[in-house]
């Protein structure tokens, strides 16, 4: 079965074309995240952790989020973090055993392929728009979490209207990350209506959000 994003491409074409453009962003990811700290900062407390649950961190990358996760939720909790992309991946794993982190699982797959070895309580996604736009790796996504488990999503979308002629600068911003750029009107349409207590806050403008619900059971 092939397979396909709503945009039309292949999962499989998406996957290739993202695993290519970081291989080429990797080296230099971490020092261009800077100016979005604060929002990965606000993403994770919307997340509302306590010692000893279990996160997961979608399309973790270098593994920006994982120390700030893992003061979340403690030496006794478990922190799951997956990416597709070897070259981002490597530097996440180089993160979590210059610190030792026992609690700390790292996955290289695409979501789709992702099966942990129990449910856990929190998912974080931190602009992960690729995934997002495919229903089958949001149902396989949703799938490792218990009811009830707390999401919380940041991303980039489109200015209002009042700000459209910059969509154009946003959309080539997107293009340089994401292997199926584009669908930037609400990129969380596919996975809200599988939550509860959906909320959405704008940020930088309008050209950003961040976003929580709960997974319903």
């Amino acid at each position: 079965m092939n397979v396909r994003s709503p945009a039309g491409l292949p999962d499989e074409a998406v996957r290739i074309a993202s695993i290519e453009k970081y291989r080429h962003r990797a080296a230099g990811y971490d020092a261009t995240c800077g100016p979005t700290w604060p929002i990965r900062e606000r993403t994770i407390n919307l997340l509302d952790l306590r010692p000893g649950q279990a996160v997961l961190d979608v399309g973790c990358g270098t593994g920006l989020s994982l120390a700030r996760l893992r003061e979340c939720v403690g030496e006794a909790g478990q922190i799951h973090g997956f990416d597709q992309s070897p070259d981002m991946l490597k530097q996440a794993r180089e993160r979590v055993a210059a610190a030792g982190w026992q609690n700390v699982h790292l996955h290289e797959t695409p979501a789709q392929g992702l099966f942990l070895p129990a449910p856990v309580d929190a998912l974080l996604f931190h602009y992960t728009h690729d995934v997002l736009r495919s229903a089958s790796a949001v149902e396989r996504l949703l799938a490792c979490a218990r009811p009830g488990a707390a999401v919380a999503i940041a991303g980039i979308k489109y200015f209002p209207l009042w700000l459209a002629p910059l969509n154009i600068w946003v959309y080539f911003k997107n293009h340089g990350y994401n292997g199926a750029p584009g669908e930037l009107r609400s990129p969380w349409d596919r996975i809200a209506p599988r939550l509860d207590g959906w909320r959405l806050t704008p940020t930088q403008y309008g050209m950003g959000y961040i976003a929580s619900g709960r997974v319903r059971a």
